[in-house]
């Protein structure tokens, strides 16, 4: 998955990539208004962390223009507890709001949940025939058995099963697991597929020629 961060706190922002791209996600940042909304409207990401207070263009205003075009998830920063803020972010068009200080785990469980809820998965497991990805603690059985995955396999694997049923092409693939600091879009992605289809069983993961790869759509 593929977050972007657009905070103007150097140390905050530092801080929130680290420890997003421990837990997994590919992160892109902005530190102003403008360059967000540049990389919102033109990358593709999972769900976008705006802080209210940003040079050059705030962030209400980096939410009105992005809206006009895109319904990524976004998640509001703000110092601000007044509930006419809140509510003014909600209805230009953000789906969570969260007030600093916080406590990085709600960060966290709120992100995690707009990109459940953007892509109508309810709950954190996901279960796919024997297999199942605990998209909380990213940990994926097959079975009873815990698989280790390395991290990348792990992503491919998640950003699928949100989207079973639907057939992802390599470039959307690349989009949502590299970020801008990713000096390849590696020919590896093959690989990756082979070791996971070793792994968690060759059905698992389809490949449709010419278009990409689908995890069947098993919700029903």
């Amino acid at each position: 998955m593929r977050v972007l961060v657009v905070e103007d706190e150097p140390r905050l922002l530092r801080n929130l990539a680290k420890v997003l791209r421990e837990e997994g996600y590919a992160v892109d940042t902005a530190a102003a208004g403008d360059e967000g909304l540049y990389k919102a409207e033109n990358y593709g990401y999972d769900v976008i962390v705006l802080d209210v207070m940003l040079p050059v263009m705030d962030g209400w205003e980096v939410l009105a223009r992005l809206r006009a075009s895109k319904r990524t998830p976004v998640l509001m920063l703000t110092a601000r507890d007044a509930a006419a803020d809140r509510v003014k972010g909600l209805d230009t068009g953000a789906d969570d709001y969260l007030v600093k200080p916080f406590d990085l785990a709600e960060l966290l469980a709120r992100l995690r949940a707009l990109i459940r809820r953007s892509s109508g998965q309810a709950q954190s497991v996901i279960k796919i025939g024997e297999v199942s990805i605990d998209t909380r603690s990213r940990l994926v059985r097959l079975g009873q058995e815990p698989v280790a995955l390395t991290a990348r396999e792990y992503a491919i694997v998640e950003y699928l099963a949100v989207h079973q049923g639907k057939v992802i092409s390599r470039t959307d693939l690349y989009e949502h697991l590299f970020d801008e600091n990713d000096d390849s879009i590696s020919n590896l992605l093959d690989v990756h597929i082979f070791s996971i289809r070793k792994k968690l069983g060759h059905e698992l993961i389809a490949t449709r020629r010419g278009q990409g790869y689908c995890i069947e759509d098993q919700k029903g």
